[in-house]
């Protein structure tokens, strides 16, 4: 005779235990409630992970997902008492170019200066001076509104932005990265495209002329974290650090966390949460749940016939391919650059491999077009992390070095071919980009793990493989809500605002919305 399901309970359940979930959960523990984190996966982190899938590198760690920490406010660090073991890149940019020239972006101002005027020109010296001053401007004025439920782009502009960068702040969040480059008069397309290419193109389903592109660009420069100066840093043990830290303070406060337990059904009655049913068939009932999975996953377990016509309708405009492909690396060593005088390679930086100035603006066009037909673009951008050196601790004894190639752009579905055919030959070929700047690279390679859309939506559940969940194109209160139409339904997903990345903004005003909404449903009358 079948066992009839145990029937559990909690006051709120959260659906995915990535780090914006366990953010919620920490912060909702810590008012009394009783907090249940399902999660479906063996592992905690959704795609903040640290892991060792190299076989051949077996005790090698690498971070497989996000790879950096930049967005999150040193204040939500402050509010939930996380401490995290952050490490500066400096240099944080490293541009080498195939005939010999290069830029190191760092601390360091007169040597980027002297490599600017040597390597490119003083009209791009003082073009990027101009643009990091107005950038740091705008950081400064969007802070606050980061930890909020947000307002329109327009609304934004009038309370938080100092009068004279409104209109270049809407601008900037409604129109395409290129119009917003173009104002600061760069000569060198090299010099625009990186900005473009690490900041508005990553993770999103756009090139140069596409709107909301300068949406993603201003997003990706919100870097605020303490001793940060405005750039991304490496986090000790690898990005499953953050997930980890969090998940520890959560537990603390009295959360319990499950994996292996997903969600299949998140029920409701009367346009009323009641509780969700979980992956092996057992009932938990809570009249709060918060959803850190995907909108279009949320909308799979609670039944799109349950939603307002108009709401189905925005999550369908949301909906973008994952355009990202990511490889993983295990290298025997360090690569050389030719474009470095004293091979003193610097590792810790991001490394932004792009076509020769005279072709590259054409190029991230034709590639984008490429991917839009289903094929595969010859020279997509690539960003290439290698971050033992700053952080030794994820390296194997055998010396090993983890790095990774972060790819924009390629399609999710293939034109007349399979992924699974294509992968590995199109993994080589960007090794063979490597190699015209730092030659052997490929000789390196111990491992590799490879991840294009698809094996991104299967590795870590995530719709289309889509690593934001939604496009950055979208922002401020133009991104998914907190509060979804049914009653006690919740989203903490990267699809809400501030944006998708390791923020965890997200799961910190989700949770005060629920408090919030509890306050006010207990309140006496």
């Amino acid at each position: 005779m079948d066992r009839e399901p145990r029937q559990l309970a909690a006051d709120v359940i959260i659906v995915g235990a990535g780090h914006n979930g366990l953010v919620a959960a920490l912060l909702l523990a810590r008012q009394g409630l009783d907090v249940l984190v399902l999660e479906e996966q063996h592992v905690i982190g959704g795609a903040a992970r640290s892991e060792r899938p190299f076989s051949r590198a077996p005790n090698l760690t690498i971070s497989t997902g996000a790879y950096l920490l930049g967005l999150m406010p040193p204040e939500l660090l402050q509010i939930t008492g996380v401490d995290l073991p952050l490490k500066r890149r400096d240099p944080y940019y490293f541009l080498p170019r195939r005939d010999g020239g290069y830029l190191l972006f760092g601390s360091d101002t007169s040597a980027t200066r002297d490599q600017f005027l040597k390597f490119f020109s003083a009209r791009d010296w003082r073009a990027n001076e101009a643009l990091q001053s107005e950038i740091a401007a705008l950081r400064d004025d969007l802070a606050p509104t980061w930890l909020q439920e947000p307002l329109s782009i327009e609304e934004t502009a009038a309370r938080f932005v100092r009068p004279v960068l409104r209109q270049p702040f809407i601008d900037l969040c409604r129109r395409p990265i290129g119009d917003y480059l173009e104002r600061f008069d760069f000569k060198s397309d090299l010099v625009k495209a990186m900005y473009a290419v690490t900041d508005g193109f990553s993770g999103l389903y756009g090139t140069w002329d596409t709107p909301g592109t300068g949406m993603n660009f201003l997003v990706h420069n919100m870097c605020r974290l303490p001793d940060s100066g405005g750039t991304w840093m490496i986090v000790e043990g690898g990005m499953g650090t953050i997930a980890q830290r969090f998940a520890d303070a959560a537990r603390r406060e009295g959360a319990r966390i499950e994996t292996r337990q997903g969600v299949k059904e998140i029920l409701v009655e009367r346009n009323a949460v009641r509780g969700v049913i979980t992956s092996n068939g057992e009932v938990v009932r809570a009249t709060t749940v918060v959803v850190n999975a995907d909108p279009f996953r949320m909308r799979e377990m609670v039944g799109a016939s349950t939603l307002p016509a108009e709401y189905n309708a925005r999550l369908d405009n949301y909906k973008m391919p994952g355009s990202t492909f990511k490889l993983n690396l295990a290298l025997k060593s360090l690569p050389s650059f030719t474009c470095l005088p004293e091979n003193n390679g610097p590792f810790g930086p991001t490394i932004h491999l792009l076509p020769d100035e005279d072709v590259v603006m054409k190029s991230l066009l034709d590639s984008f077009r490429a991917v839009q037909n289903g094929e595969l673009p010859d020279f997509p951008a690539i960003e290439w992390y290698i971050h033992t050196t700053v952080d030794p601790t994820v390296k194997d004894a055998e010396g090993h070095h983890s790095s990774a190639l972060f790819v924009q752009w390629v399609p999710y579905e293939l034109k007349g071919k399979r992924w699974e055919d294509e992968e590995t030959r199109y993994a080589r070929h960007l090794l063979s980009i490597c190699d015209r700047f730092a030659p052997g690279t490929s000789d390196l390679v111990v491992d590799m793990m490879v991840l294009h859309p698809k094996s991104i939506e299967r590795y870590f559940g995530i719709t289309q493989g889509h690593i934001h969940h939604v496009d950055n194109s979208f922002g401020f209160a133009d991104r998914l809500p907190y509060a979804q139409p049914i009653s006690g339904l919740y989203s903490c997903s990267a699809g809400t605002h501030p944006a998708g990345s390791v923020i965890g903004c997200a799961g910190h005003n989700a949770a005060m919305r629920v408090l919030k909404d509890l306050s006010h449903k207990n309140a006496p009358r």
